[in-house]
């Protein structure tokens, strides 16, 4: 099974690296949310936050915009 998937991802490496990144972003933006309401509303300008926030907008953007340009391409 393992085997298997690995042979999957080395017949396509570029799409790997796509999946297996967004993947760790979401993960990342979920851990990062989740430290962030632990520790209360944000005081001052929130600098934190407004990082998560571009992180994530730098991510949806990623996927809706430079993604598909590049599927035209090909």
């Amino acid at each position: 099974m393992i085997a298997d998937l690995v042979t999957r991802l080395r017949t396509v490496p570029f799409a790997a690296i796509l999946e297996l990144g967004s993947l760790l972003v979401c993960v990342l933006l979920f851990l990062g949310t989740l430290a962030l309401l632990s520790s209360g509303p944000p005081a001052g300008r929130g600098d934190l936050w407004l990082a998560l926030i571009g992180l994530g907008a730098a991510f949806v953007v990623f996927w809706t915009v430079l993604v598909p340009l590049y599927e035209r391409t090909l």
